[in-house]
């Protein structure tokens, strides 16, 4: 692939994860990244030792080290707390010329929680991802690796390489991101849905994830097989096409997803033994022909050598090991033909690019959105017949309101974007898109492959009415390979990706920790794709932009994936505990399903527990100050913690740790969320008025220039809204 950052210079001046997974995006995309940071043993990180040394290996690939600048920057990334964001100061001012300044925190400077120590598994405690994810009886499953840190580090590259598309004098001169509100992406749908409906988040189970079911995976005769079916349509190809089990589709109590979602230890007693019966790639064929979401479940360790995947180039070697580590997960293809670069303007970086969406969903949406916010014209597709199936797949009866202008997940990631409503599949719908095809900078979809071709408007068509456009492609699996047509949601992208091996404890079912992680994440990194090509657009012309979802998530388990290789064994399945660092912890709580969590990264936070428990006799004991020690007394500790904890309110357990610098804070459920002191008050959630629900909650983007939000500048378009003022009048 062509290196489209080329020419930008990157300074990282701090260590951890974040940010120095935002500074490998950069690398992997050819600008020259220089790190200030020592070579140092990275044995905490991933799967610890030395799999967490080369873990760390992988996030550096393609930067240089140096003991201090060398000349002028575009940007210096510095984090994660407000000690590193100080030392980087004087960097800064060492250099030549000003550079734009990302500050990539844990949290927010203004908030309770602004001086909070924290962890991956504080913050997925916190955005709610652990409550509902484990055993309804509990306790919450805090989920392996470092997917928090990676959102940020993903969600800080879109911020400044949008910047970083301004001349030097109008950029801004300080890019902060934190890592609570970029976590936000995967529950803050949920957490406005819940508010306005006044309902409260369950622990349904493990693999049970309201509103789908099954959405799961099942064993086979020689593995296992991910299976989602969400509409009617789906069950009833699930049980007559693929199991030959008309009664089931018949029986009335598994009429509904959310009927199946209650009944589901019966749903499996009666399914999971006929999965047994064929292979797995059967099972993947005969979805495939019954239009069931249906994906093979390979290991961490078994994806490099995945024919799919080694077509694709989704890994490479990273350092001498002989291991693979993910790449990019998209593929680009520059068509030559020159276009200007986007200039900025009171809206954003983006503000003059015209933007078509065609996405569905939540993947393709959320790309839309976060080019909206970053200042695009976004003018997003739908029709009568095919409305974005957020709005709601059950049948609309018209009533009044609609039910499709009432889904708030809906609202939050269409806001700021212009709606129109073109029937693709008839002549005139079909040559109103193409007439806007022609004037756009982008386009942007995440159909099924092919499905696009069939309409009429593939990639190599758009190509032809716009020489120079930067088009998205975003399939589950991407386009071409043995795999590219298989149907997905965000469960089965997740359910392809390694993941449910990483998590849960030893005897569980391979397991999902979110009922779509694959979804936001897709989207955020094809917006990232577009905003890398936009900066190549001027030198290089436009882009074919092949990205495939599931790849997305290599990223976020490449600690498992890098680990697999190097010992030839499985990772181990640990629940709430990790190699890394001990203790971890999910205590009980005074309240009904009221938990703590914790996590002992160091020397000074078991120092603090110690202080916190009154256990002046371990913190007096030297070999209790190295972890593996801790770790061999994990069940003892876990039981001095249960019985502090317990007469406790989590609010109280939290502050009390964090008193004493131990990472810690009460596992949230999503339905809470808008009432987090935190994001209220570091300006996370806003109001707006929209047409049929009047005044409404909305979340903001999770990143200021210059301490300022992206303006909210239009809530999410009514079904058509814009139809007359963008294409002109037509029947739709």
């Amino acid at each position: 692939m062509e290196r489209p950052l080329e020419g930008l210079r990157i300074l990282e001046a701090s260590g951890e994860v974040a940010v120095r997974y935002c500074g490998r995006l950069f690398a992997q995309l050819g600008a020259e990244v220089t790190t200030l940071i020592p070579q140092a043993g990275d044995v905490r990180l991933g799967y610890a030792g030395s799999a967490g040394e080369a873990y760390g290996r992988w996030l550096d690939a393609g930067k240089r080290r140096s003991d201090a600048p060398d000349g002028a920057v575009d940007l210096i990334i510095a984090g994660q707390d407000w000690t590193g964001i100080a030392a980087a100061e004087p960097v800064a001012r060492s250099l030549p010329e000003p550079a734009v300044r990302l500050a990539l925190t844990w949290f927010a400077s203004d908030g309770p929680y602004a001086s909070w120590r924290a962890t991956d598994e504080i913050i997925s405690a916190l955005v709610g991802l652990a409550y509902a994810f484990g055993p309804q009886e509990g306790p919450p499953v805090l989920a392996q690796g470092h997917g928090p840190q990676l959102t940020a580090g993903l969600t800080a590259f879109n911020a400044t390489a949008a910047a970083l598309l301004l001349p030097r004098a109008q950029r801004p001169s300080r890019i902060d991101v934190n890592v609570f509100e970029a976590a936000m992406c995967f529950t803050e749908t949920g957490a406005m849905s819940a508010h306005v409906e006044g309902v409260t988040s369950h622990r349904w189970g493990v693999n049970r994830f309201a509103p789908t079911y099954p959405c799961t995976s099942y064993r086979t005769a020689d593995g296992w097989v991910g299976v989602t079916a969400l509409i009617p349509a789906q069950w009833r190809a699930l049980t007559v096409g693929m199991l030959g089990r008309p009664e089931l589709a018949e029986d009335p109590r598994f009429a509904t997803t959310v009927d199946r979602l209650l009944l589901a230890d019966e749903v499996d007693a009666l399914i999971a033994p006929d999965f047994l019966t064929r292979t797995t790639a059967e099972w993947v064929a005969l979805g495939d022909k019954a239009r069931v979401p249906t994906t093979p479940m390979p290991r961490p360790g078994e994806l490099p050598q995945m024919a799919h995947w080694r077509a694709r180039h989704t890994f490479a070697r990273f350092d001498d090991s002989g291991v693979e580590g993910p790449s990019l997960p998209f593929r680009m293809r520059f068509d030559g033909v020159a276009q200007p670069t986007p200039r900025g303007g009171p809206a954003g970086p983006l503000s003059g690019l015209k933007v078509i969406d065609f996405g569905m969903g939540w993947a393709g949406p959320i790309c839309g959105r976060t080019l909206a916010d970053l200042g695009a014209d976004v003018i997003k597709v739908e029709s009568e017949t095919h409305p974005d199936w957020w709005r709601g797949w059950e049948p609309d009866e018209g009533g009044d309101p609609p039910l499709t202008e009432l889904r708030h997940n809906f609202f939050c990631v269409n806001v700021n974007k212009r709606g129109i409503a073109l029937d693709l599949t008839r002549p005139d719908g079909l040559a109103a898109a193409k007439a806007l095809v022609a004037r756009a900078d982008v386009t942007l979809e995440n159909f099924a492959a092919g499905v696009m071709e069939k309409l009429g408007l593939g990639q190599a068509e758009q190509r032809r009415l716009k020489p120079g456009l930067i088009s998205v492609s975003m399939p589950a699996f991407g386009n071409g390979g043995p795999l590219s047509g298989l149907r997905a949601y965000g469960s089965t992208v997740e359910q392809a990706s390694g993941l449910p091996y990483m998590n849960g404890e030893a005897d569980w079912a391979p397991c999902l920790q979110h009922v779509a992680y694959g979804d936001p994440l897709a989207g955020l990194y094809a917006a990232g794709s577009i905003l890398a090509a936009l900066h190549a657009r001027s030198r290089l012309g436009g882009a074919e932009i092949d990205l495939a979802q599931t790849a997305c998530l290599f990223q976020f388990g490449a600690d498992a994936i890098i680990a697999e290789q190097l010992s030839g064994a499985p990772v181990p399945r640990t629940g709430n505990r990790r190699g890394r660092m001990s203790p971890v912890y999910v205590a009980s709580c005074d309240g009904e399903d009221e938990w703590v969590a914790l996590a002992v990264d160091g020397e000074h936070a078991w120092d603090g527990l110690c202080r916190a428990l009154g256990r002046d006799d371990w913190l007096a004991d030297p070999l209790l100050a190295l972890a593996p020690r801790r770790a061999a007394l994990a069940e003892d500790i876990e039981a001095e913690i249960a019985a502090w904890a317990v007469l406790k309110t989590p609010q109280q357990a939290a502050a009390l740790l964090q008193g004493e610098g131990v990472p810690a804070a009460p596992v949230q459920r999503a339905s809470n969320l808008a009432r987090d002191p935190q994001l209220l008050a570091g300006g996370f959630w806003d109001h707006m008025e929209r047409r049929y629900v009047g005044r409404h909650l909305m979340a903001n983007s999770p990143w200021t220039y210059d301490a300022r939000r992206p303006a909210l500048r239009r809530p999410a378009p009514v079904l058509g809204e814009h139809t007359g003022e963008v294409v002109g009048p037509m029947e739709v």
